[in-house]
């Protein structure tokens, strides 16, 4: 009896202890942020900043969504920091009515402000025949082995095929300066559809490729040649027996961080609004077990997905004024720390997707601090007030 008493506690403690850090409750007070250590650090952080002067005595300042410039709006933004500059990409207006206009690239000098700086690629440019031609979805910039790499998913329009469906899949670029020029590498690295392609250096040297399409797939790969060493595997779909509802509509959007000898795997579902999961393994390539039976960080929405969002069961919308804040990918901030980055969506009752995807509400982009406690990555929740950070 007095065993059972002591597993009943236990397990309420537990429990408790799991609800807090899900709802992200004096974060300040039970996890720090996340240091960019100079060990095990995300494959695009190559930190270039002196350490801060005065600790402590530094307050920076934010309200989401950060960036309020329609005519720059994206989904799925990536955010790389670069001396004392940071470098977005992300996908471009329109989106689901495509083809976009190209790969657009945003500069920053406080994280605050945000101007275009150029098209990486610029649709407008390229010939007829071009096979990457089409939507150019959630390209992102990393810097590994002393260069900087351009991954983009796209296709090839064609009459028959006027979004490039069809052929859509990834392509590698390189280039000796964040703002480019960028020279293809290799493409498509997959025979199949796949997008939302990522890419995550181990701390001995090996590169590795994630991407989604109809689940999460992994593979190593060749950086130099741009090519899959073996197969392209996929390792989790949205219906799997083992995932709770609220994956169920669909996931996307990996993310890959090493902390601690263990590797980490941030991903998005689309099922109640947009909410981003976590995945942890020993090895790369997995076996992925989910870290948290809940989302991480998100929001979401009863009517924003409709019948998608009854396959999750019965749910409450979060108090948020959001409809989307997801597919995340991580960046060093103004503190030195590691952020969070991703689009935020007001909901102004709107169904998904929208009638006119380029009326308002449009996507914008939204950061947070990472934190991390007990193995555990967390965002809290988003926010639409100003915030402040010391350090």
């Amino acid at each position: 009896m007095i065993k059972k008493m002591q597993s009943t506690y236990i397990t309420r403690h537990w429990f408790k202890a799991l609800v807090l850090i899900l709802m992200g409750l004096n974060l300040s007070e039970t996890v720090k942020a996340q240091e960019v250590t100079s060990g095990e650090r995300p494959a695009y952080v190559k930190s270039t900043t002196s350490k801060v002067k005065s600790p402590g005595t530094h307050v920076f300042k934010y309200k989401n969504p950060i960036i309020h410039d329609t005519t720059i709006a994206m989904r799925d933004h990536s955010i790389l920091r670069v001396g004392k500059k940071w470098y977005c990409t992300g996908t471009s207006l329109p989106v689901w009515t495509g083809p976009n206009p190209g790969v657009r690239l945003l500069v920053s000098d406080d994280m605050l402000h945000w101007k275009q700086e150029s098209w990486l690629i610029d649709g407008s440019k390229l010939p007829a025949d071009c096979p990457y031609n089409g939507r150019f979805w959630a390209p992102e910039l990393h810097f590994i082995k002393g260069k900087y790499w351009l991954i983009v998913n796209s296709g090839k329009v064609t009459p028959q095929d006027p979004k490039g469906l069809a052929t859509h899949s990834i392509w590698l670029f390189s280039a000796d300066k964040v703002t480019g020029p960028y020279k293809l590498v290799n493409g498509p690295l997959t025979p199949q559809y796949n997008n939302d392609a990522t890419l995550f250096e181990d701390t001995d040297g090996q590169v590795y490729l994630y991407c989604s399409g109809n689940g999460l797939f992994q593979a190593k790969l060749d950086l130099e040649k741009g090519k899959i060493i073996g197969e392209l595997q996929r390792f989790r779909t949205a219906r799997d027996s083992i995932n709770p509802k609220w994956m169920w509509g669909g996931i996307e959007g990996p993310f890959v961080l090493k902390r601690e000898g263990l590797y980490y795997m941030f991903f998005s579902t689309w099922t109640r609004g947009y909410e981003v999961g976590l995945l942890k393994s020993r090895s790369p390539l997995g076996p992925w077990e989910l870290a948290l039976p809940e989302p991480i960080f998100g929001t979401r929405k009863k009517a924003y997905r409709g019948a998608i969002a009854d396959v999750a069961g019965n749910f409450t919308d979060t108090k948020d004024p959001y409809c989307e804040t997801g597919h995340n990918a991580i960046f060093e901030g103004p503190d030195g720390k590691l952020w969070s980055s991703c689009h935020y969506v007001f909901y102004k009752g709107q169904p998904f997707p929208s009638v006119n995807e380029m009326a308002e509400p449009k996507p914008q982009m939204g950061i947070e601090p990472l934190y991390f406690k007990n193995g555990i990555f967390t965002i809290g929740k988003p926010t639409w007030t100003e915030q402040a950070v010391k350090y």
